[in-house]
């Protein structure tokens, strides 16, 4: 027992070592504690700032309990020991605060968009490819911020790395410049808007065409409808000709029916019946122009054509009011004796030379 008595007096750094380690198990236990009651209160709140600075901070302030303990125990250490190493414990401590600091602003800002969105997701205004923009533009500033912040925690000048930047941007350019490229067409997608997440897009010039999940600052993916992910470089939409059917006003019906020859006399009664049953449609938009005509002779039918505007733009209900409005048309059409065509052909037989008709 003296012998162990005598040991801890010579090596007094042991009990110091082994306190602060105890000391800061039983401060990051509080601080879980209360983070557990402020997440409980915070909760309680129509507020969504106060749930993800809780949320956001959690696992950050308890890395911080526990590397600021082993770093006040490797001090203790390094006062007895001659390795090098224990010089850097400042700097090492000044980087895994800034590390930490960076850690919980990404969380922060990642969770506030997270909060953001989920809440507003019936808002038909809320635009998020911008809310999603703004969002990686914060993280990507404070992760800059934070690299050069370690960065002079170590002692490298940070207005050396600036001025390298301007220099070596040249250089970097041109290795990079289809990774600049994709940055640039993410840019302009989100400051020019030209579809955004959840967006329904199609191209003439290619054979893409789906709902927009996701724009990033490199890729956009697109899912097809046939489910399958398109990843599509954002530089590539910079010459790309894109149409958004998901902004559209209206849908348009335009069909051309055909009806027989012999029911041309009633073609008149028909076209204006058909119109009349399109005007008092509440599924039609009566402030798009509307037409119902006569159009043309065909080589087997007569035809009119009926163009008009669903005030709906919504894919399957589209096809419902038009399949309604088909069917009133053929019961119109059968109302007034007549028939829809479908093509024939006649055949004259002529008598063969010489022979008499009989």
């Amino acid at each position: 027992m003296q012998t162990i008595m005598d040991y801890f007096t010579t090596h007094g750094w042991i009990v110091e070592v082994f306190l602060l380690i105890l000391l800061t198990a039983g401060l990051r236990l509080v601080l879980k504690v209360s983070l557990d009651r402020l997440a409980r209160q915070a909760q309680k709140s129509n507020n969504y700032w106060d749930d993800a600075l809780v949320e956001a901070g959690r696992r950050p302030a308890g890395i911080a309990v526990w590397a600021l303990g082993i770093s006040l125990a490797a001090e203790v250490v390094g006062g007895d020991a001659q390795a090098e190493i224990f010089q850097y414990i400042d700097s090492l401590r000044d980087v895994a605060v800034v590390w930490l600091l960076v850690w919980f602003a990404l969380r922060f800002i990642r969770m506030i968009e997270e909060y953001y969105i989920a809440g507003h997701s019936e808002d038909k205004s809320l635009d998020q490819t911008t809310a999603s923009a703004v969002g990686k533009l914060l993280r990507a500033t404070v992760a800059i911020t934070g690299t050069l912040l370690v960065l002079q925690a170590f002692g490298v000048s940070v207005s050396g790395v600036l001025a390298f930047g301007g220099i070596g941007g040249i250089a970097i350019g041109f290795a990079a410049r289809d990774l600049l490229a994709n940055f640039f067409g993410a840019l302009m997608i989100f400051l020019d808007r030209p579809f955004s997440v959840g967006d329904w897009v199609r191209s003439p010039d290619r054979d893409i065409e789906g709902t927009v999940e996701d724009i990033g600052w490199r890729l956009t993916r697109i899912r097809t409808f046939d489910k399958r992910p398109l990843y599509l470089p954002n530089s590539i939409f910079s010459s790309l000709a894109v149409e958004n059917p998901s902004r559209m006003y209206n849908r348009r019906i335009y069909e051309t029916i055909g009806l027989r020859y012999d029911d041309i006399g009633v073609m008149g009664a028909i076209v204006a019946a058909v119109r009349e049953m399109i005007e008092q449609s509440d599924d039609i938009d009566q402030q798009q122009i509307l037409m119902v005509n006569f159009v043309t002779f065909g080589p087997s039918s007569v035809d009119f054509f009926v163009y008009a505007f669903t005030k709906t733009v919504d894919w399957q209900t589209y096809h419902e009011v038009k399949q309604r409005i088909l069917l009133h048309i053929a019961q119109i059409i059968e109302q007034h004796g007549a028939e829809i065509a479908f093509p024939t052909q006649t055949l004259h037989v002529l008598p063969e030379p010489g022979n008499d008709a009989r």
